[in-house]
């Protein structure tokens, strides 16, 4: 948390929380965590931070204090829609585009859906977040909206309201969708973290429950691959525009 962050370019950047029972309090510890990819395609620990529930206030005091050690404006991140993280990243890097976890949004609407109607609302969304490029995602939504639309407009309307932040990744290259489009990347970390707290029933403080986290996510970062071309992550920095996940315009182009 004190290391200069200047010299670290991290492109993409995943957020969450994980909560975390504290045996000598009544309170669960939340730990708000980001994971950065660099301009190489690896997958890094940004920072992580000892918070409050998952407030916005929380998230902002976390990127504030990586802003002050000299970190750059992601280009995108990617989280849960329910985080008050999208709050403090709007106040701390505005510039950052932001993408919403397709498996979050997924689990949010399927609850607001009857159980005969879950199995294909669950198809219709898939056609959505893995479709052939956004024209085709654009067109598969419109099919959602119509078959459930009339009959579950507010669960139509979780999707359709952030629909700009689902379909961002589509910007991008073709081979970091599958990295972009949900935070399985900080999630399947968090897994560990939550299979080791079990065993010892939570943490036995705060500053315990934060020293467990991070050596467990340090500990996993050894085992990170990184990105899909990862030749692809330097020009994504550098501007460089990209059409149906294929380069189109290279940044010199841009420049002249």
């Amino acid at each position: 948390m004190d290391r200069d962050l200047a010299e670290v370019d991290y492109v993409y950047m995943w957020a969450d929380g994980i909560h975390l029972n504290v045996r000598l309090e009544e309170a669960k510890a939340c730990v708000p965590v980001l994971i950065g990819v660099r301009a190489d395609g690896s997958k890094e620990l940004v920072a992580l931070k000892d918070g409050y529930r998952e407030s916005s206030e929380s998230w902002a005091d976390l990127m504030r204090g990586c802003a002050r050690r000299g970190m750059r404006a992601p280009v995108l991140a990617v989280g849960d829609g329910a985080l008050g993280f999208w709050k403090a990243l709007t106040e701390v890097f505005p510039s950052t585009r932001e993408q919403r976890c397709w498996v979050h949004k997924t689990a949010n609407v399927l609850d607001s859906l009857p159980k005969s109607a879950q199995p294909g609302a669950k198809k219709a969304i898939q056609d959505i977040h893995s479709a052939e490029d956004k024209q085709h995602a654009e067109a598969a939504l419109k099919t959602f909206v119509q078959l459930y639309g009339a009959k579950f407009p507010k669960a139509v309307k979780k999707i359709t309201d952030d629909q700009t932040e689902l379909l961002a990744f589509y910007d991008f290259p073709a081979e970091h969708w599958i990295h972009l489009r949900t935070t399985n990347p900080i999630e399947s970390t968090f897994a560990t973290v939550r299979l080791r707290t079990k065993v010892t029933r939570g943490a036995g403080s705060r500053t315990a429950a934060l020293a467990m986290v991070f050596k467990l996510v340090e500990s996993a970062q050894a085992r990170w691959r990184a990105v899909n071309a990862p030749h692809l992550v330097a020009l994504v920095r550098a501007g460089a525009r990209f059409e149906r996940g294929r380069l189109v315009e290279r940044p010199e182009a841009v420049a002249a």
